[in-house]
């Protein structure tokens, strides 16, 4: 018959020596058995959770920014009138009167797609097609930014590739942003 001799080891969870009972035994008892469970499990969660942000495409991360900066410019412009027919919003409408709409649209300008300048809070039947003219639009946005710079937006032609960790970095910036002021989203 085979005799072992267990010797003292730390504990997997609090680093406590202890004198194991069983050959296998990693923790000093049942309450760090439970607390190194619960650990383990949420090492796991966060290892799944950075692969599954690891594996989105930039078209996705692409349109989980531009949700963060539309609740962003969403809540800027809460207490301003609608940019293009200077109409209040209806805060009782259901899902909201408001669409963050861009001067410069994001198929025509994927520069300016993040651009707080080009984007602004609209009523949403006026953000939809048919709902205002582009001079409306641009003649808001003018009383809003001023000539200079909405000429300056006009002017850039530049052509930007928007990278992972930049599209990343801007979607964490802005709801990091959100939950600073204690806007919901």
């Amino acid at each position: 018959m085979l005799t072992t001799t267990l010797k003292p080891k730390p504990c997997a969870h609090c680093a406590r020596e202890f004198m194991p009972a069983r050959p296998m035994q990693q923790v000093c008892g049942p309450l760090c058995a439970s607390r190194h469970v619960k650990a383990s499990k949420k090492a796991e969660r966060a290892t799944t959770r950075q692969k599954r942000e690891d594996m989105k495409s930039l078209r996705q991360l692409l349109a989980e920014a531009q949700t963060a900066v539309n609740a962003y410019v969403r809540w800027r412009d809460r207490h301003e009138d609608c940019i293009c027919c200077g109409k209040p919003f209806e805060a009782q409408k259901p899902g909201g009167s408001m669409d963050a709409g861009h001067y410069l649209a994001r198929s025509i300008a994927p520069q300016h797609r993040f651009n707080l300048d080009n984007i602004f809070a609209q009523r949403k039947n006026c953000n939809r097609p048919g709902g205002t003219t582009r001079g409306a639009f641009r003649a808001g946005v003018i009383a809003r930014i001023g000539v200079e710079r909405v000429e300056a937006l006009e002017a850039d032609t530049s052509v930007h590739k928007w990278t992972r960790e930049e599209v990343r970095a801007i979607r964490d910036d802005f709801r990091a942003l959100l939950r600073a002021v204690g806007a919901t989203k």
